[in-house]
This record gives C-alpha cells, sequence and structure tokens, in this order.
C-alpha cells in the first residue's frame, strides 16, 4: 500500500513551520518571524490548505542584534511596528480546526518545537501539535550524505536556494519541497508503510503532550 496509501496519513493536514529568532541571553529564544504552510494528500495529489507569514516584534529583553539582520535581513524598524507574539502566534493557532489532524513538519524540529513551547500561553493547539522532523527522516531514507543540514538536503533533491534564505516564508517553502520528497522516496520502500511507522522513525512529541513526571522531589 505504501505510507501514501495510509488511511491515517491521508486523513492527516501536515503543517510545515519555521522561525526566525533571537536569542538573548538568560532567555528562550525569542520570535521575531513565523511562517506555515498547510499541506494534505487530496486524491493522490498535494494540496495547499492554508499559508500564514508574520514579522513579530520581539520583547524589549530581546533585541534584534546585527548578526541576526545580517542572517535574516530585517532590521529593527521592521519589527517595531509587527504584531506581538500574542497576536501573531494567536492568529495562527486559530486557523487550526479542532478535531483536525495535524502534524507539525520541520526541519530540525527541536527548534521550532521549542519557541512553540515558550509560546504555548498565545498557540494552546499549536503547543499540543507533535513533530515530523525531517533530518532523522533523511537520515533514515539517505544515509550517508556527509551532513544533514538544510542547504545539504536541498542540493541532495535538486531543490533551488531560495532568493531570502534564512526568511521564515522562503525556508518553509524549501522545507515543504523537501518533505514532499522524502515522502515520495518513503514511498517507493517498504521501511515507512504507515503514518505510525513515520512517526516512531520521525516524529517528536509535542512538549505538552510528554508526561509530566510527579513526585520526584516530594
Amino acid at each position: 500500500m505504501g505510507l501514501t496509501g495510509d488511511p491515517d496519513f491521508r486523513a492527516t493536514t501536515f503543517i510545515v513551520v519555521d522561525f526566525e529568532t533571537t536569542t538573548p541571553a538568560g532567555h528562550p529564544a525569542q520570535p521575531i518571524e513565523v511562517a506555515a504552510l498547510a499541506l494534505r494528500l487530496d486524491g493522490g495529489t498535494w494540496q495547499e490548505k492554508g499559508r500564514s507569514t508574520s514579522l513579530i516584534r520581539p520583547p524589549a529583553f530581546a533585541p534584534l542584534t546585527p548578526a541576526d539582520t545580517a542572517q535574516t535581513g530585517l532590521t529593527a524598524e521592521q519589527l517595531a511596528h509587527a504584531p506581538t507574539p500574542a497576536q501573531a502566534l494567536g492568529a495562527l493557532d486559530r486557523r487550526l480546526t479542532p478535531g483536525t489532524p495535524y502534524l507539525l513538519v520541520a526541519q530540525h524540529a527541536a527548534t521550532e518545537a521549542n519557541v512553540i513551547h515558550h509560546q504555548a500561553e498565545h498557540c494552546p493547539a499549536l503547543a499540543r501539535t507533535n513533530f515530523i522532523d525531517t533530518i532523522p527522516l533523511a537520515k533514515h531514507l539517505i544515509p550517508g550524505l556527509p551532513n544533514y543540514k538544510l542547504d545539504t538536503l536541498l542540493a541532495h533533491f535538486g531543490i533551488p536556494q531560495p532568493p531570502n534564505r534564512h526568511r521564515a516564508p522562503d525556508d518553509v517553502d524549501v522545507t515543504a519541497q523537501l518533505f514532499l520528497r522524502l515522502i515520495a522516496t518513503a514511498d517507493l520502500g517498504p521501511r515507512l508503510d504507515s503514518l505510525a511507522a513515520l512517526c516512531k522513525t520521525a516524529g517528536r512529541t509535542a512538549k505538552a503532550n510528554q508526561p509530566v513526571q510527579a513526585g520526584l522531589f516530594d
């Protein structure tokens, strides 16, 4: 049947997500831009089900640094009147339909997972959504690459570099292309033949869904 023939896989909407952040000393990374692209397999063809992008105004304790500007091209002036994290992530969160099975997709999902976890009060539905990480998925499907950085994986699949690499909308687009190439690769073999197998290989449980170990210090 193959991975894309699994009913659970077909029922799932995959949301590719990417953040740009600033990382203040003594605090977790603070988002300055978010982009998300929802994809679902419909009748054998991948369909875009929604797209969202927003700049985000960082808090005063996490100002944009020259290094952040050098990497992303964003300036403090651009972010000065951007939506707050509550506004930007709240708007994204409200686009999720209750009862719909979702999985988030990211390259090195720990980064996006941590940002969402620390912003959970603004995006509770996103914070309860588990991830597929393209890095372990790529390691499983195409072993032997020198590394599994995004640029290396794009080059492996012949996916052109986006015009604005290290901006969330462009990085989401190429990560989505990478994810679809990986799924197509998985479909050619028997090892990942179900959504459960995909999650076992490349899944990352959202921190909000992890069991709480109570009583350790009682």
